[in-house]
């Protein structure tokens, strides 16, 4: 059965056709006189192959290179040259041909070039599904399907394509900064490469360049008799990763600018310019607008990290995650522990529901191992977890000044007052359980969240 599409682009009519009666047997074949006609048919519908001839009339055959690569990356080019043209070559594999066959074509060195071209393809495929597969499988935090994760979790896919571009992760403490990067690398083409993390604010700011970018020998007191290599180094050809870059003295911002400018650095006390190629993925949970405006924070340095920006929700912004998350944790910790819980009480995922999330899915998690760790029956219950929400609402139930609603009077009552009274009175408890979160306590009401808003609103809560 053919399942494979190649497209032959020669201007010469003979190639053309020797090609096609050549391939036909085993691939689906296309043939163009000229790159602009095999380019709106790529666009339509990309093949697996093109066989493209460099000295084409109109678009060269580098430029078009180019533009076929740009609709799809995963398009592989052989190009066909003359004999003696081998600066076209040398440019086109630059600029990504996979292989390149010299005219007069030989039937059999065609075949090969295909059959090796086509391999790459099938073993390219294959490891980014084997990526995928590891990243779903090893990123316990990330579970969730909520649509603002959904949305996080398809921009890391997008982005994660480049090897190269800055990325800046912002979010809250707890949210997964550092899983998210991770993703980033284990799903982009630096997967085989190291993932270096750094901790920015974990470490003295007096030893932070040295750290980042190693020193020469006897560069300061105390340093190693034969210097030593800084995390860029370590990073070559994967993925550095700073966490708390907000954390970065001055000194230390002008020269990652440098080196996110350039690729190259000086190592602390030395000379010599070193050039590598990492990609570098930073974080933040801190306010780098404010911080810029205060001077603390270098704005042509924020541009150069933000390429691409992921901001990565709040567990108080999805709040559909909570308990997916929870069963989750609850299985890993059984494992873990060796205990057999079953589940956690409505109780208790009521009042998870209800928590507000300072530390987010870290504070989950944590909440979770402890409730494993001391829980005695077999599902979880809110005392196990720590939560005392139960008793914060019977006080605040039995908390005097409460309105009593009266039966109805001979007379009859203004029941709409009376109802606008009732709401008023339920959305200002709900929001003090909620700790004023509109989101938990319209849940709290059985309300949507707009509804709720507009009520608030309109009753001036």
């Amino acid at each position: 059965m053919i399942s494979r599409t190649i497209f032959v682009v020669d201007d010469d009519e003979s190639i053309r056709s020797g090609l096609t009666y050549i391939l036909k047997s085993k691939y689906r074949v296309r043939s163009f006189p000229d790159a602009e006609e095999a380019l709106e048919a790529i666009k339509g519908s990309p093949p697996d192959l093109v066989l493209l001839d460099l000295g084409l009339p109109g678009m060269n055959g580098i430029d078009a290179l180019r533009e076929m690569k740009a609709v799809s990356t995963n398009i592989q080019v052989v190009v066909i040259t003359a004999y003696d043209d081998v600066k076209s070559v040398v440019s086109a594999m630059k600029n990504g041909a996979h292989d390149y066959i010299v005219k007069p074509l030989q039937p059999d060195t065609v075949e090969l070039s295909i059959r090796n071209a086509l391999e790459a393809v099938r073993l390219k495929m294959e490891v980014q599904s084997l990526q995928e597969s590891c990243l779903r499988e090893n990123l316990p935090g990330f579970i969730g399907k909520s649509d603002k994760f959904q949305d996080v979790i398809e921009l890391v896919a997008t982005l994660a394509k480049s090897p190269d571009t800055p990325i800046l992760i912002l979010g809250e403490t707890g949210t997964g900064k550092e899983l998210i990067a991770s993703s980033i690398h284990y799903r982009s083409p630096n997967f085989k490469g190291p993932f270096v993390s750094v901790n920015c604010a974990a470490i003295p700011k007096g030893l932070i360049e040295s750290e980042l970018f190693g020193y020469e020998k006897g560069a300061f007191s105390g340093a190693s008799a034969t210097g030593k290599k800084g995390l860029v180094e370590h990073a070559v050809g994967g993925t550095l990763f700073l966490d708390e870059v907000g954390d970065l003295s001055l000194e230390a911002q002008a020269k990652l600018l440098r080196f996110l400018e350039e690729g190259e650095f000086y190592r602390v006390g030395g000379v010599r310019k070193h050039h590598v190629r990492t990609r570098v993925v930073s974080a933040t949970n801190k306010d780098l607008g404010a911080m810029i405006e205060k001077g603390l924070f270098r704005e042509d340095l924020y541009y150069r990290l933000a390429v691409a920006k992921v901001a990565i929700p709040s567990l108080n912004d999805r709040p559909d995650d909570i308990i997916p998350m929870a069963r989750h944790f609850l299985q890993e910790f059984n494992r873990r522990f060796d205990k057999s819980f079953t589940g956690i009480s409505p109780e208790a995922e009521a009042a998870l529901k209800a928590h507000r999330w300072k530390g987010n899915v870290r504070e989950l998690k944590n909440l979770i191992e402890r409730g494993t760790l001391i829980g005695k029956d077999k599902v979880l219950s809110v005392r196990d977890l720590g939560l005392d929400v139960t008793a914060k609402r019977k006080k605040e139930r039995s908390s005097p000044g409460e309105p009593m609603y009266p039966d109805i009077p001979p007379e009859g009552i203004d029941l709409s007052s009376l109802q606008e009274a009732m709401e008023k009175h339920y959305i200002g408890k709900a929001l003090q359980w909620a700790d004023g979160n509109e989101s938990q306590a319209a849940r709290l009401l059985n309300m949507n969240h707009h509804t709720f808003r507009y009520r608030r609103r309109k009753l001036d809560v």
